[in-house]
């Protein structure tokens, strides 16, 4: 069986802070170095976080509006631009092209709501 350099352990997984939430807002982001939107998510009880994503190839800013997406929520805050990133929406990347598939609930759950 090979290893992987990159293992980790149960305690370092328990330090990331995945939760659910819905973005409630979606614009593109002008300031940015490559094409990215703005978002706002509301996680709840955790509140309202901004983040930028580069999603522009696969999604419209109005149908991300009530959208569900996975976010790390316990990173320090990031300076995007003229934005300081609170949260990093989760997304698998097609190598083939760059494009960013949002990983996203099977259903509606309550904002908030921690992954693990």
């Amino acid at each position: 069986m090979k290893t992987n350099q990159n293992t980790i352990n149960w305690t370092d997984f328990t330090k990331v802070e995945m939760r659910i939430g819905t973005i409630i807002s979606a614009e593109i982001f002008q300031e940015a170095k490559k094409p990215a939107y703005k978002l706002q998510v509301d996680f709840g009880d955790l509140g309202i976080k901004k983040t930028s994503a580069q999603i522009t190839q696969l999604y419209q800013p109005q149908e991300l509006i009530d959208k569900q997406v996975v976010a790390v929520i316990n990173f320090p805050p990031k300076q995007i631009a003229n934005i300081m990133s609170e949260c990093l929406i989760l997304g698998a990347v097609n190598n083939d092209n760059d494009n960013v598939i949002l990983i996203q609930p099977e259903r509606g759950i309550k904002n908030g709501l921690r992954v693990g």
